[in-house]
């Protein structure tokens, strides 16, 4: 069972990738030639999808709050265009 300290650290983990998931989308949406933030910003959400736990538990499965994450980097989750 999650202690509350671990609950919290991974839903500011989970708010900050979904923030640098928007970031890469609205990086890579504006530029109309390739752009090293927006690689920066999508390495940057990777590294940190990777701090939190799988769903099952599991190497195969994915890591919690996947669906709304990725949302993020598709522009879904905001408007900006």
């Amino acid at each position: 069972m999650e202690n509350e300290i671990t609950k919290t650290r991974n839903e500011r983990i989970q708010d900050l990738s979904i923030q640098v998931g928007m970031l890469f989308s609205e990086l890579y949406y504006a530029s109309d030639s390739y752009n090293f933030q927006y690689d920066y910003a999508l390495e940057s959400y990777k590294y940190l999808r990777r701090l939190l736990p799988r769903e099952d538990d599991c190497p195969n499965s994915r890591h919690i709050g996947a669906t709304e994450a990725h949302r993020a980097t598709q522009g879904e989750l905001f408007s900006f265009i």
